[in-house]
């Protein structure tokens, strides 16, 4: 926001949108937010369509378990979509449960610490957040009913929804979202997301029981997105108290379900909350949620979650496996849909602090001499696209032009190992300098890979050879991870950040992203560009979109003239669904949430 800007108040609620046609799995109703006369807001009705459209460090834990042990399992747990209530055709049905595999499984349940994209599957059907988020960008009330922003840019006041109740009993309040907001910074909650999105928080300041003001030492745009994630979901303080190791276990919200249990390496179930009646705008109904119950399985093998889908034992899996889309296409019971990631692609990035990636011309020659479309194209049979940029096409502010920027050039890469000095060969055809191998060290969790990274990983390493590269993969745990990251033990390492605002960037090349100490910050690339750190505080102090996405077009082009980033894929959410199962609707950030949804007789 501009210095002469003045107060403006956001956030008024509109009018619900009444008649709109739905269809299955159609997204819930929109609002956009349309800029008035100056210093004011309007709103109007947005198309209720679905669009086609970690670190995230999404970890999964592999079971070996047989196939028909699992599905023996799960039939004797009970079938899934458990009927619900006849209902006139077309109308929503209450009652029932939905059962949903997944291939990855929450380290820690709480969303203020965990960075994984799963933990905010998990944790969405329990937590509201103070505002909500459309596919657009429009923000809209939620738990706050209103905001107003100092002229300043530097300070939000919020007014929060009256008579709204944690499932514990507790009143959310503005002592409650206090609580919640200095909780993600203390330093006891060790947050690798959350912290990272609140960029200079100051502090909460609790104006009465309904009125919250939040400052920031300088202005900064991307709180109301940031805000409008699970990873901002408001805790229960009665929960928040008990630390840590219970927070890892179990969360307590204000939103439509109430956990039941969380088994790890098995699930987590949840029942309905009777109480709820805040639904964020844009839903499509108000009050409980439709389903009795919701259920989400960890069934970490491709085989077994479709085997699942496929017999009819459970309702919908994430992650349908690539080679397996045209089949559970052509079978009538199910369907498939598709939600592009907006944020950070799953991509490669190297360590240009030291070792043989802090050559620029080495980083170039390994991203340009290996061709990775094709190699994503044939492994995913077209269902993810290859990146060019480091952030997704569903990401705010991408620059297309990036996908014409830099090209496979196996030929320009050779030329390019030559300058840099890498002209000899060893007896196995690996580039040499000063007798020295070009050797690039590769801490990759494995057993931990989801969407098939580890072959890919594989082929990645045999096209490197060609070129002289030797990839060595350094075995490791989820445990020294985390150590070998903050202290630049590595030259390449591998993430998604799904993020669904252009800020993303900002965590992903901001200097002061850089892990230190004991900080996990997500510039694992440890670049330090004064240039491009500029333009991403300009980008802190402007609310306006269109300088925003311009200011993230130059970042992207320099990054990727830099080499500082191998983009690798688009990844798209492979959602399969049975055709009983309705309005499945959709977070920012691409997973699906449940709010809205329902079962019907087949």
């Amino acid at each position: 926001m501009r210095a002469d800007a003045k107060p403006r108040l956001v956030g008024r609620q509109p009018p619900r949108s009444h008649g709109v046609p739905r269809g299955n799995l159609a997204a819930s109703d929109r609002f956009a937010a349309k800029r008035g006369p100056p210093g004011s807001w309007s709103w109007r009705p947005a198309p209720a369509c679905l669009p086609e459209k970690v670190i995230s460090l999404s970890l999964n834990r592999r079971l070996a378990i047989p196939v028909l042990t699992v599905l023996l399992a799960l039939t004797a747990c009970g079938t899934s979509a458990t009927p619900a209530a006849q209902a006139p055709a077309g109308a929503p049905a209450k009652g029932g449960t939905l059962v949903f595999g997944v291939n990855t499984e929450p380290i820690n349940l709480d969303p203020h610490a965990s960075p994984q994209d799963v933990t905010g599957l998990f944790t969405r059907p329990v937590l509201d957040s103070l505002v909500a988020l459309d596919d657009k960008g429009g923000i809209h009330p939620w738990l706050a009913t209103s905001w107003e922003i100092s002229a300043d840019g530097k300070t939000y006041t919020f007014k929060l929804r009256e008579g709204v109740k944690f499932s514990d009993g507790g009143v959310f309040d503005g002592a409650a979202v206090k609580a919640n907001l200095d909780h993600i910074v203390d330093p006891k909650t060790k947050s690798q997301l959350a912290a990272a999105a609140f960029g200079p928080y100051e502090g909460t300041k609790v104006i009465d029981a309904q009125t919250v003001e939040v400052s920031f030492s300088k202005p900064y745009s991307p709180f109301l997105a940031a805000l409008a994630t699970a990873y901002f979901g408001i805790q229960s303080p009665t929960a928040l108290a008990e630390g840590p190791e219970a927070l890892a276990k179990k969360v307590v919200g204000t939103g439509p379900f109430v956990i039941d249990a969380f088994v790890p390496h098995q699930g987590i179930t949840y029942h309905r909350n009777p109480d709820y009646n805040w639904a964020p705008e844009g839903a499509k109904h108000t009050g409980p949620a439709y389903l009795e119950k919701l259920e989400i399985k960890v069934l970490t093998e491709d085989a077994v979650r479709l085997g699942a889908l496929t017999s009819g034992q459970i309702d919908a899996i994430a992650s349908v496996p690539p080679v397996n889309v045209k089949q559970v296409e052509a079978d009538p019971k199910l369907t498939i849909v598709r939600k592009q990631a907006p944020g950070g692609n799953y991509n490669y990035y190297p360590n240009t602090a030291k070792g043989v990636f802090a050559d620029q011309k080495v980083r170039q020659a390994f991203r340009d001499g290996i061709d990775f479309a094709t190699i994503v194209g044939k492994l995913y049979f077209g269902t993810f696209d290859p990146a060019f940029s480091p952030v997704s096409p569903a990401t705010h502010g991408y620059d297309a032009a990036t996908e014409s920027q830099w090209r496979y050039d196996p030929e320009g890469a050779g030329r390019l190992l030559d300058e840099a000095g890498w002209t000899a060969k060893d007896a196995e055809g690996y580039r040499t300098k000063d007798g020295a191998r070009l050797t690039v060290r590769w801490p990759f969790l494995k057993s931990f890979a989801r969407e098939q990274r580890g072959t890919l990983a594989e082929q990645i390493q045999a096209e490197a050879k060609k070129i002289g590269f030797e990839v060595v993969f350094t075995d490791v745990t989820a445990t020294d991870f985390a150590p070998k990251a903050i202290a630049g033990d590595y030259d390449l390492i591998d993430f998604s950040w799904q993020r669904a605002d252009g800020d993303t960037l900002r965590n992903l090349f901001a200097i002061s992203n850089i892990p230190s100490g004991t900080f996990f910050g997500q510039n694992l690339a440890r670049y330090e560009d004064a240039e491009v750190d500029g333009w991403l505080s300009d980008s802190l102090a402007t609310t306006d979109l269109a300088e925003r996405a311009a200011l993230y077009a130059k970042i992207q082009q320099k990054v990727n003239t830099d080499a500082v980033v191998f983009p690798v894929y688009v990844f798209n959410y492979l959602l399969g669904v049975s055709k009983n199962v309705r309005d499945i609707a959709w977070e920012p950030q691409a997973y699906p949430t449940f709010y809205d949804a329902w079962v019907s007789k087949a």
